[in-house]
């Protein structure tokens, strides 16, 4: 992030002697992306960062693949993938792997129990919170997050998530997740920015439009005694499914330990409600609702608009091919025009293949004309390597879908 935030306790120099009230030092940390040369931030530890008593194996979620062939258009229902009671579900260990490539891997979690500490070793994390609510507690601080929150953890993070309670939550819900897992960093598109990283005044949101933890966060704050032992489930390169592996570090101490740290590089949170919608007189392609990038893909939103304005326009989108990218929608609220016909509802997920030509089903164009505004609200993955379908793919197909758009015979 171009904004340079500061917290807590830091010293007036870097890399310099920093030391606690009884003269003891505070250990410094850098976390930097791209080795040394790309953004970074120091982190003052009470204790060594290193120090671990044990290293043990995690066994991940089932994170094998599956080509997507025969080559079909698919319809995939997460809301079918938990039970309705998701007590026993963290938000970490209990996602079900949807979609995934070498770039990105996209999981869905319905969770109502605390998760492990946790960090993704391989890169950034971009979560979507659905419905209901949660506490997440980082070394960088706090965050307390809402339905239509974006978060972004940089790699390395160490975090946990602490849902609300349904009975808790303003719209009676459990926490649901969309959690986006790249192999690369995730930031705002570079056509928002400018040459120095800040956001331009035609990018659809601004910094105003950012939350930064609260913090430091420390053990004492939470009522932990500091020299509590505590797990962090790493997630990284290696043996396992899809080239993945897991290793649980048990360290000699609560890891909450941090009493101040600055720089540019830290996790943040974003509503999608505070992105403002580009329109035009005619229909406008997905880069004008693009909202972040990775590494060979990217991730748009659609939201309550006005739509186009022409005399002859036709609101919802024309029949395109993905000539070099796969499409995933994430349907979230309201009824998406384009669509209707389908089956697809809140929590489905379209996938438009590379090669498989898309657009509205039988009806919808006529149906749109006229139209002034679309209340609807969906997140939408474009890779540019093909996707395959994990586990959770599998188990909520809707076997259907490749036939919703054959009109009936005459």
């Amino acid at each position: 992030m171009a904004h340079y935030q500061r917290m807590g306790n830091v010293p007036p120099k870097r890399h310099t002697q920093h030391r606690d009230p009884s003269g003891q030092l505070y250990y410094e940390e850098l976390m930097g992306e791209e080795g040394f040369s790309s953004d970074s931030a120091l982190l003052y530890h009470r204790r060594i960062p290193s120090e671990i008593s044990a290293a043990d194996a995690w066994e991940l979620p089932d994170q094998s693949l599956t080509p997507n062939h025969p080559l079909k258009p698919l319809h995939l229902k997460l809301h079918d993938l938990f039970p309705a009671d998701p007590s026993g579900v963290d938000a970490v260990t209990g996602r079900r792997l949807v979609l995934g490539n070498s770039d990105v891997r996209i999981s869905y979690v319905v969770a109502g129990a605390p998760s492990p500490f946790y960090r993704n070793a391989i890169g950034d994390e971009l979560v979507y919170v659905e419905r209901g609510g949660a506490r997440v507690e980082t070394v960088f601080g706090a965050f307390d997050v809402c339905r239509g929150d974006y978060l972004i953890l940089p790699r390395a993070t160490t975090h946990r998530w602490l849902p609300v309670a349904a009975a808790d939550d303003p719209d009676g819900e459990p926490l649901r997740a969309y959690c986006i897992e790249a192999a690369s960093h995730i930031t705002p598109p570079k056509g928002y920015l400018s040459r120095y990283g800040q956001l331009l005044e035609h990018a659809p949101y601004c910094e105003r439009d950012l939350r930064v933890p609260a913090g430091p966060l420390l053990a004492e704050d939470l009522g932990a005694d500091p020299g509590q032992q505590t797990q962090v489930y790493v997630k990284h390169r290696g043996p396992g499914s899809g080239g993945l592996a897991g290793t649980i570090y048990t360290h000699p101490f609560h890891v909450l330990d941090v009493v101040g740290w600055d720089g540019c590089l830290f996790p943040y949170a974003f509503n999608v409600s505070d992105y403002e919608p580009i329109t035009g007189r005619v229909h406008q392609p997905p880069p004008a609702h693009q909202v972040w990038e990775g590494w060979n893909f990217v991730v748009c939103n659609f939201v309550p608009r006005k739509v186009d304005y022409h005399p002859l326009a036709i609101p919802v989108p024309y029949y395109h091919s993905n000539v070099d990218s796969d499409e995933v929608m994430f349907y979230v609220d309201g009824n998406y025009e384009a669509r209707k016909g389908s089956g697809i509802g809140m929590g489905s997920v379209s996938l438009h293949p590379g090669g498989h030509a898309h657009g509205p089903q039988p009806g919808a164009m006529e149906r749109s004309i006229g139209v002034e505004a679309f209340d609807e609200l969906a997140v939408m993955v474009d890779t540019f390597k093909p996707l395959e379908l994990g586990e959770g793919a599998l188990a909520c197909d809707d076997g259907r879908y490749l036939l919703s758009w054959n009109t009936p015979a005459e």
